[in-house]
């Protein structure tokens, strides 16, 4: 089912990213979706990466992804007729595959590739503006590679805000720094909005002195940034993307589905305070 939902004028744009992989971005992306969802949000999820696992782990298997992100970046199709509607209200997704892989080969003589995702974007809120009164897209979370490749770099140009998953794990910290550098470096070339909305400590054991090290050490960095909310290391939560269910939908009372709600919540407080600034 094609989604229908435009967007709204405090229409919302996070990239979910962190060069380093293994750190929790797409169980980030498609649970904080599916929580802002249940608060009564409307979310579109753009899958970025050629893996799809955002796409799987929402339901969507890749026989039904007949339009996807690679569509919507070479421009044949808009981000509304790509989106398919998830098996939670007011949640869509635009899936992604293999196709992706080939982005930059197929853009490679095109000056404005980097702000491809950005058009697509501002073609979205102009044909919402000209067709009002339908439901309306409060956020859009993007599910980045784990590499700053042209894929990451769009998203950054598009973006409003990042999200940034931290692993409470040994090399969590390996190349946090050169993180926030290539984000001040989109700010300074590609995006001059672009901020870090928060930093989300996942998979946390606090039977752990590592976790515990881990955290403190990210809270050290990034100071205000980092959530309150911390991610714990939950076997529901990793086995919830094989039944192609966000955790929420999968096993609502665990603790990772209570971590992701709260966490949705406190990043809609910071939304307000960002709008009221």
């Amino acid at each position: 089912m094609t989604g229908t939902n435009t967007v709204s004028p405090g229409l919302r744009v996070l990239a979910v990213a962190n060069q380093k992989g293994g750190v929790g971005k797409t169980t980030t992306a498609i649970n904080l979706g599916t929580a802002l969802a249940a608060i009564g949000e409307q979310v579109l999820v753009l899958d970025l990466d050629p893996q799809g696992n955002a796409s799987t782990g929402l339901g969507v298997p890749p026989e039904a992804r007949t339009r996807t992100a690679y569509d919507v970046l070479t421009g044949a199709v808009s981000l509304t007729d790509a989106a398919v509607q998830t098996a939670v209200p007011g949640l869509s997704i635009v899936p992604a595959n293999s196709d992706l892989v080939g982005i930059e080969h197929d853009l490679i003589n095109d000056a404005g590739r980097p702000y491809k995702l950005r058009d697509a974007v501002t073609a979205l809120i102009g044909r919402a503006r000209a067709t009002p009164g339908q439901p309306a897209y409060s956020y859009i979370l993007i599910d980045c590679p784990p590499s700053l490749n042209l894929l990451t770099l769009n998203a950054l140009a598009a973006a409003n805000a990042v999200i940034v998953p931290v692993q409470c794990e040994f090399f969590a910290l390996e190349g946090i720094s050169q993180l926030k550098d290539s984000i001040d470096q989109i700010r300074a070339t590609l995006n001059p909005r672009l901020e870090i909305q928060g930093v989300v400590l996942t998979m946390h054991d606090a039977r752990t002195s590592l976790s515990r090290e881990v955290a403190d050490n990210v809270r050290a960095f990034f100071g205000p940034k980092v959530y309150e909310s911390v991610i714990p290391r939950n076997t529901r939560v990793a086995e919830a993307p094989s039944h192609g269910k966000p955790i929420l939908l999968y096993d609502y009372d665990c603790a990772g589905s209570q971590a992701y709600i709260r966490l949705a919540t406190e990043i809609i407080e910071r939304e307000r305070q960002t709008k009221a600034a």
